[in-house]
């Protein structure tokens, strides 16, 4: 236990550092929210990686390979290939317009593009803290799981060093500190994963062996899907063909327009990074998700064998490193979980400091306000709602694990149709897209309320988590209708409206091309 407490000791010593160190780099407000758009190629890449990154990759990727065995699969294919989608799709165009026209914030570009420099924007920037706090309450829980998990001490004191630690070298550096802490995290996590993972897989027998014990438990588990029935036949069996399309979806193009993960997009600092920064945040993703799903199903063979205690499917991961590694080398694996669950946090609360120092702050009350000024009110921010969501996160709501995966789903409902019409369509209205917008956001609530609470199987014993992903009263995810939703009125509302001024246009980069058709040098 000593050798473990000095080693995440020393580890979270050494992200305070980073952001003392990183506290003096910052001179402008463009510093802390963006880095002063000077982050390399690597630092860039594993940002974003690291941002998709949470206490879910380890702990629930995992726990839902435990349980749903390999028709989950597929989250392994979605989730990375929603940071592809990020830099490519999302990235290319709106790095390149954000250097052009001085974009802080995904807001800045939504306010441009939309003509509507308050409403749209207050619309934007009040959605991202409300789906940003959301998503800190999940984090600040994951982070208190695991340190108190790690550390043998009560949850309250796990929350506050933890809640403390991240505020604290996120207020200090700003954009600075949580990207080189996040490649820290991100290098820990791809090694850690790939040093422990072939351990685990020779304590359960070897991926053959593990097959066998699934096909024992169900025959099911080893195919690409469940067979497409609805309701599903059992619990777990939810990952059927039409579920596994609407949440391609959900992860492929929402996670990707979350905004503590789009706004690292202004953060490079060369346009030619795109070319190439897709396929490495993909390919070192896919590998790592890979591994931690088959760590899932070698837990779920060993646990089925009597080789393994698991109480609950997240914490697989942890007693599968546990079961297959010596005692010794235990508390270094033990940084690696708390590494990912603090790789999203600190993103998270710079995307709320920033959308209220300068989104709501300066561009809607006080547009001549100083940086320093910002800045200020930006860390501000970023304290209160730090600690405003570790208090949520003392007691979490018994909706939270549904409520993250909502927030997902809104963000897809929300946010994707007006920035994919944005960016590619030129005929895109500032009233079809605020229509859209708030559409999306009314038909996700309303579709969500139906998947919650809806009939359904119940929701005890060991699956009652997934239960808030099978949304078993509907045959799909509920954000692919209201994605659709999303989608139809603003295309409508769009065509019925006036076409937006040409010189938006123009300004914007608008059409269906993702490079450059300026004729200006490449950086």
């Amino acid at each position: 236990m000593i050798a473990t407490v000095i080693i995440v000791s020393v580890y979270l010593l050494g992200m305070l550092l980073v952001g003392a160190w990183a506290s003096k780099k910052i001179k402008t407000v463009e510093h802390y929210i963006i880095a002063g758009r000077d982050l390399g190629f690597w630092v860039f890449a594993i940002l974003v990686v690291a941002s998709c990154t949470s206490g879910m990759t380890l702990l629930g990727v995992s726990g839902l390979g435990y349980v749903a065995g390999w028709p989950s699969i597929w989250e392994q294919i979605f989730v990375p290939l929603t940071c592809a989608v990020c830099i490519l799709l999302y990235g290319t165009k709106l790095h390149r317009v954000s250097i052009r026209q001085g974009y802080l914030t995904p807001q800045d570009y939504f306010a441009h593009r939309f003509y509507s420099p308050r409403f749209m924007r207050g619309a934007a920037a009040a959605a991202v803290l409300v789906v940003s706090s959301i998503y800190l309450v999940g984090q600040y829980t994951a982070i208190s799981i695991v340190l108190g998990w790690i550390l043998g001490i009560p949850h309250i004191y796990a929350l506050a060093i933890g809640a403390v630690v991240v505020m604290l070298y996120v207020v200090l550096g700003g954009m600075y500190a949580v990207a080189w802490t996040t490649l820290f995290q991100g290098l820990l996590i791809v090694f850690g994963v790939v040093a422990v993972f072939p351990f685990i897989i020779q304590a359960a027998g070897g991926l053959t062996h593990v097959n066998t014990v699934l096909k024992g438990i169900d025959p099911n588990l080893l195919r690409l899907a469940f067979p497409q029935q609805h309701p599903p036949y059992a619990p777990y069996a939810f990952c059927t063909p039409a579920f596994l399309v609407s949440f391609s979806l959900l992860l492929g193009l929402g996670l990707g327009a979350a905004p503590h993960i789009v706004g690292n997009i202004m953060t490079a600092r060369k346009v030619h990074y795109f070319k190439w920064t897709p396929l490495a945040a993909f390919a070192i993703y896919v590998v790592i998700m890979f591994m931690i799903k088959i760590i899932g199903f070698a837990g779920r063979s060993m646990a089925t064998e009597g080789l393994l205690a698991v109480d609950k499917p997240d914490n697989v991961f942890v007693a599968a490193i546990q079961h297959s590694l010596p005692a010794v080398v235990w508390p270094f694996f033990a940084v690696i979980v708390l590494a990912a669950v603090m790789s999203t946090t600190d993103r998270l609360m710079l995307t709320v400091g920033s959308a209220f120092g300068w989104d709501i702050y300066k561009n809607l009350f006080s547009p001549s306000a100083p940086d320093a000024r910002i800045t200020r009110l930006s860390r501000i921010a970023i304290v209160v709602i730090a600690l405003g969501t570790a208090a949520l996160a003392v007691s979490p709501p018994s909706l939270l694990a549904w409520l993250i995966w909502m927030g997902i789903g809104v963000m897809l409902a929300t946010f994707v149709a007006p920035l994919l019409a944005g960016l590619y369509w030129k005929r895109a209205t500032r009233e079809g897209a605020l229509a859209g917008m708030l559409s999306g956001l009314a038909a996700s609530v309303v579709f969500g309320w139906l998947g919650k609470f809806g009939p359904a199987f119940p929701k005890e014993g060991p699956v009652r988590f997934y239960h808030y992903l099978v949304c078993a009263p509907l045959p799909v995810h509920f954000s692919l209708y209201a994605f659709i939703v999303s989608v139809a009125v603003l295309v409508v509302v769009s065509l019925l409206t006036p076409p937006p001024p040409p010189e938006v246009i123009a300004a914007t980069e608008t059409g269906f091309f993702i490079g450059d058709r300026s004729g200006a040098p490449r950086s």
